[in-house]
């Protein structure tokens, strides 16, 4: 098993200021940005996956020193052995990872981060359990736990099971973080990639208050007409 300090400099190594500095301009981090301040090696996504493969026996503890890394890419290979660890896990290990997941939301702060593990861990954990914590989650001052409120629903999603997903859509309706705006239409077009007619029940219900970038997410894949009446308003 890989030692935590190998595999950071091992980051360190694979590291490329150019690409560097390109992902610190992706990703928001000046002044007053939803990613203020993250540091980042330079790795690309496939290199930061294929690195977790051979991290995944990495013990909770160093997973969570990983996960609490001023860099980005440390805390996706975090993610990655997370989500990995707790699709092989037993019941026990699955619920310290879930507690451990939202014990560190802080950590977890970039939409990257959220999308490539929420609806991987969050999501099946709560499958057959109570969901109120989703809907705390959706009522937070912080933006990235918000976001992990949603995207968790698409794990539901993908099971068939609509209603949190839809409720949650409801709760984040006003939301003014355009991260939101777009994480609620993804999850309203994949439910209605499965079900149109219930994405069009909320939509016809909502359309007109939800934010420009929320809609568009959420018919991207209608019919040009469709789309067109959508976003003039013409919906009867």
């Amino acid at each position: 098993m890989l030692k935590l300090m190998v595999i950071r400099r091992e980051m360190i190594s694979l590291g490329d200021p150019e690409k560097a500095a390109h992902a610190q301009g992706f990703f928001k981090t000046g002044k007053g940005q939803y990613g203020e301040g993250d540091r980042f090696h330079g790795i690309r996504v496939p290199v930061t996956r294929k690195m977790a493969k051979r991290c995944r026996e990495l013990s909770l503890k160093q997973t969570t020193s990983l996960l609490h890394s001023p860099f980005h890419e440390e805390r996706l290979l975090a993610l990655f052995i997370l989500v990995w660890q707790f699709s092989k896990g037993d019941e026990n290990l699955q619920r310290a990872i879930f507690d451990l997941y939202l014990a560190n939301t802080k950590y977890i702060n970039n939409w990257d981060l959220v999308d490539s593990s929420a609806h991987l861990i969050v999501g099946p954990w709560l499958q057959d359990r109570p969901r109120g914590i989703l809907h705390k989650l959706a009522f937070s001052d912080t933006l990235w736990e918000r976001r992990i409120a949603m995207m968790s629903t698409f794990h539901f999603i993908r099971q068939g099971e609509f209603d949190d997903a839809l409720l949650i859509a409801h709760t984040l309706l006003n939301d003014d973080h355009d991260l939101i705006h777009k994480a609620v239409g993804w999850m309203l077009r994949e439910i209605g990639n499965r079900q149109r007619a219930v994405e069009e029940s909320f939509l016809q219900m909502h359309y007109r208050q939800m934010p420009r970038t929320m809609l568009r997410y959420a018919i991207e894949k209608f019919p040009e007409p469709l789309r067109q009446q959508y976003l003039k308003g013409t919906i009867l």
